[in-house]
Formats: C-alpha cells, sequence, structure tokens
C-alpha cells in the first residue's frame, strides 16, 4: 500500500511535466503565424519553426543512443529523477533565449532557441516516458500513459486560448511596435500592432516554470528504478522488429499531427477568412480533441471490469472536457462565440466513443481503428469546402489522442534491459515532426495554398493503420 501511494505521488508529478512540455510544443503553432509576419516568411518557410524545434529531438536522441550504445544506457546509470532535472534546466535555458532573439529580430536566434528547448524536451521524454510505464503493472501502462498525455494535451488545448492571448492581444500592447524588414509595423490580422515583448514576456514565464519545477523535483522523494547488474553496451534493442517497426510509426503519427496543427491557424484563414484571434480557438479544440481522447483512452484501457460502468464514465468524461474547453474559449473570448459555433464537434465526439467501443480496450486495435477514421476524415477536408472542411480536420485530434501512448507501450513491450534505449530510439523520431510539416509548408506552397496538401498526413495515417495491425506484434528476429 506504500508503494502504492509513492507511485501515485510520483504520478502526480510527472502529470506537471506532460503539461508543461505540451503547453510549449503547441505555442509553436502560435509562433509560425507571429514569426511568419515579422520576418515575411513562406508557408514553407515559416515551418522552420517546427524544423528547428523538432530536429532537436532526433539530435539529442540519437546523441543519446550513441553513449547508450558505447558506454551503456546514460538514465540507468544517473537514474530518471536526474535525466528529468537535466531536462527541466536546458529547458528553461532555452526559453531564456527568447529575450534576445526578439529584441535583435533574429531569426536564426529564434530557431536555435527553439533547438535548445527541444533538446530539454527529449531528455524528459527519454526520461519520463518509461519512468510512467514502469509506475506500476505492465497490463495498464498504455492506461498511464494515456493519462499522463491527457494533462500533455490539456497544455496544448490552454496553449492557443492562452499564448495566442498573451502573444498576439495582452502583451503585444506593451512597448515598442515591431518592425518588419520594409519598415512597416507589423500587425495582427485585426490590425493590432504587435511588439517583442509579446513573446519575450511568455517565455521568460516559461523559464521560470520550469525552473522552479527543477527545484521542487530535485528535493522531493522519487522511486528510483535502475539495475544493478553491469550495464549492458551495443544497441541491442534494435534486435526487436517491433521496436524498429515503431520507430516509423513513432515518425509518422508526431508528423502528421504536427503538420495539421502547424497550418490549422493559416489554412482557416485561407479557408473561411478567420483572423488568428479566432482560428486559434478552433485550434483549441484540434488539440483539446486529444485531450478528451486521452482521458477517454486511460479509462479504456484502464483495468476496470465493468464495462457498463466503464462506458458510463467515457460518456460523462468526454462531455465534461468538452465543455471545459468550451468555456475556456468563451470565457477568454467573450460574448464573440457561442455554443452553435462548436457543437459539431460533438458529433465527432460521438464518433470518437463508437472508435472505442470498436477498439475493445486493445491498444494495437484501436490504434488501427483510429487511424482508419484520419483518413476518412483527411479525405473528406481535401473534398470538401467551408467549416465542413475545417470541422473535418479539427476533430483529427480526436483520433490522435491514444496514437502516441499506444505506439510507444507496443514498441518497448518486452525490450527488458533495453527499454531506456528503445525509448531514446522512439524519441528520435519525433524528427518526423519537423519534416513532415516541412515537406507539407513547401507542397502548400507549390499548390498555393494548404487545401490539398493534406494527403501528405493521409500518408502517413496510412501507415499507422498498418503498424495497429500487423507491426506492433512482438516477432523473434
Amino acid at each position: 500500500m506504500e508503494t502504492q501511494k509513492k507511485h501515485t505521488k510520483s504520478l502526480a508529478i510527472l502529470v506537471s511535466l506532460f503539461f508543461m512540455w505540451g503547453f510549449i510544443t503547441c505555442m509553436n503553432d502560435i509562433l509560425i503565424p507571429f514569426l511568419k509576419k515579422m520576418f515575411q516568411l513562406s508557408r514553407g518557410e515559416s515551418m522552420l519553426v517546427q524544423f528547428a524545434f523538432f530536429t532537436a529531438y532526433f539530435v539529442g536522441s540519437f546523441v543519446y543512443f550513441r553513449i547508450s550504445a558505447i558506454k551503456g544506457d546514460p538514465i540507468n546509470r544517473i537514474g530518471y529523477k536526474n535525466g528529468i532535472l537535466w531536462g527541466l534546466v536546458v529547458s528553461g535555458l532555452g526559453c531564456l533565449l527568447f529575450y534576445p532573439a526578439a529584441s535583435i529580430q533574429s531569426f536564426g536566434l529564434f530557431l536555435s532557441a527553439l533547438f535548445v528547448v527541444g533538446i530539454g524536451f527529449t531528455l524528459l521524454q527519454i526520461a519520463a516516458n518509461p519512468y510512467v510505464a514502469i509506475l506500476g503493472p505492465q497490463k495498464t501502462a498504455s492506461s498511464r500513459l494515456n493519462l499522463s498525455q491527457a494533462f500533455n494535451s490539456f497544455g496544448t488545448t490552454i496553449a492557443p486560448i492562452l499564448g495566442g492571448y498573451l502573444v498576439f492581444h495582452y502583451f503585444a500592447k506593451i512597448g515598442q511596435p515591431l518592425l518588419d524588414a520594409s519598415g512597416n509595423t507589423i500587425l495582427t490580422d485585426e490590425g493590432q500592432a504587435i511588439s517583442a515583448l509579446g513573446v519575450q514576456l511568455p517565455y521568460i514565464i516559461f523559464a521560470g516554470i520550469f525552473f522552479l519545477l527543477a527545484i521542487i523535483i530535485r528535493f522531493i522523494e522519487l522511486p528510483r528504478f535502475t539495475k544493478n547488474e553491469e550495464i549492458e553496451k551495443g544497441s541491442g534493442a534494435l534486435q526487436y522488429r517491433h521496436l524498429v517497426l515503431g520507430m516509423v510509426a513513432i515518425f509518422m503519427y508526431v508528423g502528421g499531427e504536427v503538420s495539421i496543427g502547424s497550418c490549422l491557424i493559416n489554412y482557416m484563414n485561407e479557408m473561411v477568412g478567420f483572423s488568428e484571434m479566432k482560428a486559434k480557438s478552433y485550434l483549441a479544440f484540434y488539440w483539446g480533441g486529444a485531450m478528451i481522447g486521452r482521458f477517454l483512452g486511460a479509462i479504456s484501457l484502464s483495468g476496470m471490469q465493468n464495462q457498463l460502468k466503464k462506458g458510463a464514465l467515457m460518456v460523462l468524461t468526454s462531455v465534461a472536457t468538452f465543455f471545459i474547453i468550451f468555456g475556456a474559449v468563451y470565457l477568454e473570448s467573450g460574448t464573440g462565440i457561442s455554443f452553435k459555433q462548436f457543437s459539431p464537434f460533438l458529433i465527432f465526439m460521438v464518433i470518437n466513443l463508437i472508435g472505442f467501443k470498436i477498439g475493445k480496450s486493445f491498444a494495437g486495435r484501436t490504434l488501427f481503428v483510429f487511424s482508419l477514421i484520419n483518413i476518412a476524415m483527411l479525405i473528406i477536408t481535401m473534398s470538401t469546402n467551408g467549416m465542413f472542411a475545417i470541422w473535418t480536420v479539427v476533430s483529427i485530434g480526436l483520433f490522435n489522442s491514444i496514437m502516441w501512448s499506444n505506439i510507444f507501450t507496443l514498441a518497448i513491450k518486452d525490450l527488458g534491459k533495453h527499454t531506456s534505449q528503445g525509448s531514446s530510439l522512439l524519441v528520435m523520431m519525433i524528427l518526423g515532426g519537423a519534416l513532415l510539416p516541412l515537406v507539407q509548408g513547401a507542397v502548400a506552397d507549390g499548390l498555393n495554398g494548404y487545401h490539398y496538401s493534406f494527403f501528405i498526413p493521409a500518408i502517413a495515417y496510412i501507415y499507422l493503420a498498418y503498424y495497429g495491425l500487423k507491426g506492433h506484434i512482438v516477432k523473434n528476429v
């Protein structure tokens, strides 16, 4: 009982980390239109924001993998807690770099700051994901990761609402207006001038939160999971077929999810003329959908035996979470929005619940079903126009929800002593978030719009359907 209490406390602490890196990651979707205006970037060039951030995951994880292959697993040497501490400190330092980047209006320094933050998040991902997985029975590992990822999604849901308000409205009014390369005042789509403090002050606050979390975690006790036997060297994790295919799955999932989220604000402006302040509310539902689905995934994949009770809890949770998202958007936007505007999202929530029912609490099967639904949604988006196209692409967040957690736990299953190394390889493949948005941005430039560029993430979901159906099956190589 004492051990279970300690694990519950540890999981609660880790949840705050998942929230913060979700929040900061989704802030990139706010930075893209901001920097696009500041530096007069093309669609493809603006996606360098995601390229810099997610390339850091690849570089950091590759370095980690090489160290583990040559000298042994670093996490096994220093412990998960120290890995998390290093990640928090590096992330905080990266956030501080936004101040000089905005002061001298250097796009290169902005990209460097994002790269440093990404390196910090790499350490957090490598340490925190397997740590959550082992904080309890193997059979409920997906449930715990879905719960943690739900709070990660809470961060990505709040970021467009709060972050967009701070960057494009509240802090934008403070200080001297920014000028573009032509000497003109940089304006939002609604005609309001924006200042350097619009990005400087939020990221200083974020840095302070990271440093505060590091101090708190430094002085609390967390269970230590390391092995006493001699640390094995080499790249033994790569002998597992389901891990290697899982690496590709993580690449495709992150790439598809980030590609869609990165272009949504600009896509809504192209499709229906929404300003940044209006579009960010719909972006909140894209990321909020992932939060809803992850809470449902935590319930669906838990050990709860009473199916009627489980189903009722899932319905109540989905409805309650929807109104939390709507309430946050309403409070921030005021009387400018109505329930009717966002009510179509409820239809897709019903489809999401049906998808969970078909998945029958199996991680692989649910991944397969949700991937097929996303493929269908993207085809509908490219085949229609107006708000119908907007809602089908926004609703994809609901079905992205369980993908990270399910892929991760399926990929590290039965890795044993190679678990941390396998985790670093999976985190390395977050590189998909750097490359696929860049590809979609370039395609959108070629097609003179984002509308038909959504076939890029559709390709990613086709692979994910395969991994959920067959690719995750453990086979001896």
